[in-house]
This record gives structure tokens, sequence and C-alpha cells, in this order.
């Protein structure tokens, strides 16, 4: 097990049975927060048939391409507006407060480009609720209340010159032409990333990227 989950583990075995720990992962697009979600999360439920790690993303919180394009936001699907972030932070207001009955949330499905409702489902035995994404510490209402409900958030410092050809590659994948991928990644990406970076003083911990791989 890694050292980070390790650390995650101590914490669980610390706590009472009707705790509920919430982690945070926040980073830039392309630092790797997903990655290192699932990774803490397998390792988590690798130690109990319980399976007690949950992950919840962000990204499940995007509003529909068809309400970005009303919005005149679809081009910049990405940047802050074009999440529900008072969705998002009533999420989590339950997942924190309900520990008796299952609270069902959002998955974005890449495939796709748009979130699938109530696909996610945090149960009771949920005891580690891994939350990942760009704008949990974003100090901006109603962002600015989440971090109320996170007990550590965790920060991945990752350099621009890692994540440019990660997000470029991404953008390919998922469909764009070479040209089409890097004007995505220089309108909205990099300009998110500086955001980002920005939040990364009010994390619990800072993580370099280095470490995850």
């Amino acid at each position: 097990m890694s050292t980070l989950g390790e650390d995650l583990l101590q914490i669980l075995h610390s706590m009472q049975e009707s705790q509920r720990f919430i982690l945070g992962i926040v980073g830039a697009p392309g630092a790797g927060k997903s990655t290192l979600a699932s990774k803490l999360c397998h390792e988590i439920n690798s130690q109990s048939a319980d399976e007690p790690a949950i992950i919840v993303p962000m990204d499940g919180f995007h509003y529909s391409n068809e309400h970005l394009l009303e919005l005149g936001l679809l081009p910049l699907k990405g940047i802050p507006a074009t999440f529900d972030a008072q969705g998002f932070v009533e999420i989590l207001n339950k997942v924190q407060k309900t520990k008796n009955e299952s609270v069902f949330c959002p998955r974005f499905d890449r495939s796709i480009e748009a979130s699938i409702p109530n696909d996610i489902e945090v149960k009771p035995h949920h005891e580690l609720v891994i939350v990942e994404g760009n704008y949990l510490l974003l100090d901006e209402k109603p962002w600015g209340e989440i971090a109320q409900y996170l007990d550590q958030s965790w920060f991945i410092n990752c350099p621009i010159d890692v994540i440019l050809p990660r997000l470029i590659q991404r953008h390919i994948d998922g469909g764009k032409s070479e040209a089409d991928a890097r004007r995505k990644v220089e309108s909205t990406d990099l300009p998110n990333a500086k955001i980002i970076d920005a939040t990364k003083s009010r994390a619990t911990r800072i993580l370099e990227c280095s470490q995850i791989d």
C-alpha cells in the first residue's frame, strides 16, 4: 500500500463508527486527480470486504451541453460557470450529514460528454468519500462553501509541461483534431489551471505529481 493510502487507513481506523471522512483531491486539469482518487479507493477497499471507500467526482455536476449552449458557454465548457456549483454544495452537505441512507450523485461520462444523474450511490457503509475536482478550494460563491465539508484537501502540484501533453491527448481521444485540441487547451484548460493553482494555499496537503505516478 502507498504511503498516502496508509495515511488514509490510519484515519479511518481512528474514526468512530458513526463518522464519515470526506477527502478532497484538487488540482489542474490533467494533474492526475482521477488517477490518485482511483488508486486510493482501490487500496482502501482492498483492505476490507465492506469496501468502505467511494469516489464522487465534481465533473458529474457539469451543466448539460444544451444548457451551456443557451448560456453561450459551450466552447468554454470546464470553466467554473459551466458547473452546477450550488447543486454540488448541496450534495456534499447530504453526504456529510446523511449516514443512515443512500445519497445519489451524478457521474460524468466522457464518451458522451454528459452527466448521468444518480449514477453514484454513497451508501451508509461508505466511511471514506473521495471528492475530486478542479474548484474545490475556489474562494467565490458558492464554491467557497465546499471547504467546510472536506475533512482534508490534497492539492496535486503538477507543472504545465507535464499537464499540457496529457490535455492535448485527452481532447484528441475525445474526438478533436490536434489543432482543435490545442485551441481547447489554450482557451480553457490553461486559464483554468492558473485559477486553480492560486487556490493551493488553502489545501491541507500539497502533493507533487511525481508522488502519484
